[in-house]
């Protein structure tokens, strides 16, 4: 005994070395080629999503590879072919970053998968194959421990945590775009030698696998129903990943630093129950999970009612219950894994789970629901999958069910719908209540909560006058109204981007409101008689909204508008809710397309104003704040002329971002924060400005106005470029 692991244990340290490398690379390269990519295709949340999916899908591949390959009879011929395959990367390497190269309008999503496939899809089907192959070889080599394969697995997802959080923490904060891709070509030069170690050593120790009599897990065949339930596990939490991504960077911003959190929480759930995590674990997240799920509906009804949270307390509420769901789905997959002989059938189940969750999140769903329908659903569905509870009661199956669930929703619908209480938060905590009694029987309170949701999303949409809603790939859109019917107003996530008083004197509905509202400070650039505009030069405006912005053009001066989302468009010049567009006096035109690519096809010099607009629920599209963004604005404004921006945000002080970059193009910026003193006038929002030039003189008066300040720069910020941008130091985590 004592040679057997004298022999096998460093062998089982390299192969633990090699896995953890490969995951480590896997998971640095998944959040930098988001990163690269996300210029191309307008900053949109989605686009993580996407990259996700496609990530899982090429996942799946490389587990399928691995099941193939370990099905060869001659070992020898297995690692000849993987020594072949693991040098093919090296024709796509090393990764060059692109900017101002995606497509123009319309839905990028398949424009977006090709991209990938060109690019890190060879490189990430290699590494997606390791853990598999080398699991199965190690089992195949007779270790020590008949589960080592699946510790094995759990050195895997500890190396992807671990690469993944060096992204935000170490890797984006010091490399340039450029410089990472360079870095992680060395890390793959060095999973090479490792795995040119590797391979020698299977050759030499390599015996056919037979299992050993079964101790803890049966050798049998896994049955239908356990590769069902196997799909099932893994779906739920992937689509419950994606889920809470997405709602989360819509509202701060689709960047790496939002995106690795969750993803990190995925992982670690992963590394936790396929490690010797003691068995009460699982049982306490199984016992959490309802409550969390009951206290995500209270939160989601919440922020519906205009409740304000800092983005600790945001993040925290949204990533406990997904966490919860996570060890739980992940938890009984740990407890149903099967003998080691079936791990590359095992592995891949659980990657095309997660495959088929990814794509219905990012690829279904937008087609399907029109809101973000399918991240309380797989919240719902965490719950149905479920083992353990805090009380059971009544064996009756899914017929029995089925109607105890209804029944909950019909109590829920008419405590919130039917009962005078001026305030609902109680009968919301009582609707949660009445929820939680079914909690004996998983599958019931699965769909009690599905029903919460679906009651408490319909009084949402009737407290906030919801009259239209539409969504797409860069998010869902919204068209309210308020109680008495005198303005609509367009919301994209929970932010309002334009409001509008419907009204029959067309003088009062030409008013623009909320932040661009005429004494705001955005009306105040108008307003004021800056040099630049006093020849009614052409304007231009990088975001639609609802098109407020058209009330200050006047007649027949040229105003165009950049959108990159036609859906955008099509409601703005839909006059059963807006009318901006269709009363301006200016000679108006809407460019689809992102802005940073349709810019360019305008002459030099050409625009004597350009305001930058741009915002994804509450999150600017970063990659119009870079270094080589403003020298494109610069290019095409006029001598004298006026950059203005808006750069209200709850979580972000962009401000600091834009002092940095005037002083490296030699500008001269002013800010104006309404948020340290809201404006009392009637229909106007606080916002958030920085207006820029080249000299002070082309501010005209707002050079001597007190409202304005000098607009302070950052000299301890990095300055944002395409190849480099971090949230750091410009975050309010406690805001």
């Amino acid at each position: 005994m004592a040679i057997c692991v004298r022999h096998t244990m460093p062998m089982a340290l390299l192969f633990a070395l090699t896995v953890f490398v490969a995951a480590a690379l896997l998971f640095l390269l998944e959040p930098m080629m988001g990163k690269m990519l996300l210029p191309e295709f307008g900053g949109a949340p989605a686009v993580w999503n996407v990259c996700m999916a496609f990530f899982q899908a090429v996942l799946l591949a490389g587990y399928a590879y691995a099941h193939w390959l370990t099905r060869l009879a001659s070992i020898r011929l297995q690692l000849f072919i993987h020594l072949a395959v693991v040098t093919l990367p090296w024709l796509v390497l090393p990764f060059v970053p692109r900017t101002g190269e995606g497509p123009s309008a319309g839905d990028p999503t398949w424009a977006l998968i090709a991209l990938l496939t060109t690019t890190a899809g060879l490189p990430f089907f290699v590494l997606a194959s390791t853990s598999p192959l080398l699991g199965q070889w190690l089992a195949a080599c007779r270790p020590a421990h008949r589960d080592q394969p699946y510790y094995l697995y759990a050195a895997g997802n500890a190396g992807s945590l671990i690469g993944l959080l060096a992204y935000p923490c170490l890797v984006e904060p010091r490399l340039t775009l450029p410089a990472q891709g360079a870095s992680w070509c060395t890390g793959y030069g060095a999973f090479m030698l490792l795995a040119a170690v590797c391979l020698p050593a299977v050759w030499r120790r390599h015996k056919p696998m037979v299992d050993e009599p079964a101790t803890v897990y049966s050798a049998a065949r896994p049955t239908i129903g356990a590769r069902a339930s196997w799909l099932a596990l893994a779906f739920v939490p992937s689509s419950l990943l994606l889920g809470v991504t997405a709602y989360l960077s819509t509202d701060v911003s689709p960047v790496p630093l939002i995106w690795v959190v969750p993803l990190a929480l995925y992982l670690f759930s992963f590394v936790l129950v396929f490690s010797r995590s003691p068995p009460w674990l699982h049982r306490l997240f199984a016992v959490a999970l309802p409550l969390l799920v009951l206290a995500q509906i209270y939160h989601l009804f919440e922020q519906h009612a205009g409740q304000h949270y800092s983005m600790l307390r945001l993040t925290g509420i949204h990533l406990a219950a997904f966490f919860s769901a996570a060890m739980v789905c992940h938890g009984e997959l740990a407890r149903r894994r099967p003998a080691p002989r079936f791990l590359t059938e095992y592995a891949f189940c659980l990657s095309l789970g997660g495959v088929l969750g990814g794509m219905f999140n990012a690829l279904v769903a937008p087609l399907v629901f029109r809101s973000l329908t399918e991240y309380p659903l797989a919240l719902s569905a965490a719950c149905a999958c479920s083992p353990l509870t805090l009380w059971r009661w009544s064996r009756g199956g899914v017929a029995f069910d089925l109607p105890i669930a209804a029944l909950v929703g019909m109590v829920c619908a008419v405590i919130l719908f039917m009962t005078p209480w001026q305030d609902p938060e109680g009968p919301l905590l009582l609707c949660g209540l009445v929820c939680l009694f079914t909690v004996g029987r998983p599958i019931c309170f699965g769909l009690s909560a599905a029903a919460l949701f679906l009651v408490v999303g319909l009084f949402d949409d009737r407290h906030d006058h919801v009259i239209y809603r539409e969504r797409d790939f860069y998010g869902v859109l919204q068209v309210n109204t308020d109680s008495d019917y005198e303005h609509y107003y367009l919301t994209h996530g929970r932010i309002v981007h334009g409001k509008q008083r419907r009204s029959e004197d067309p003088v009062e509905r030409f008013v623009p409101l909320v932040y661009y509202h005429p004494s705001g400070p955005i009306g105040q650039v108008f307003e004021a008689p800056l040099p630049a505009l006093n020849s009614r030069p052409p304007l231009a405006v990088v975001g639609l909204g609802i098109a407020s912005l058209a009330c200050y053009a006047e007649l027949r001066q040229e105003l165009v508008f950049y959108e990159i989302d036609p859906a955008v468009e099509r409601i703005a010049r839909d006059d059963r809710y807006f009318t901006y567009l269709r009363d301006a006096w200016a000679d108006v035109r809407v460019v689809l397309g992102d802005a940073r690519l349709r810019l360019r096809e305008a002459p030099a010099g050409h625009y004597g104003l350009i305001v930058i607009d741009a915002f994804s629920g509450d999150a600017i599209p970063i990659h119009l704040l870079t270094h080589e963004a403003m020298r494109l604005y610069l290019d095409k404004l006029a001598p004298g002329g006026v950059l203005a921006f808006h750069i209200s945000n709850q979580f972000l002080d962009l401000a600091p971002v834009l002092g940095n970059l005037a002083r490296a193009s030699e500008l001269v910026g002013l800010d104006q924060n309404e948020r340290t003193a809201p404006a009392k006038v009637a229909g106007q929002s606080a916002s958030h400005w920085v207006i820029l030039a080249r000299s002070m003189d082309d501010f005209g008066p707002l050079a001597r106005d007190d409202r304005w300040t000098p607009l302070a720069d950052a000299p301890d910020l990095p300055l944002w470029t395409d190849h480099y941008t971090s949230l750091w130091g410009i975050a309010h985590w406690r805001n």
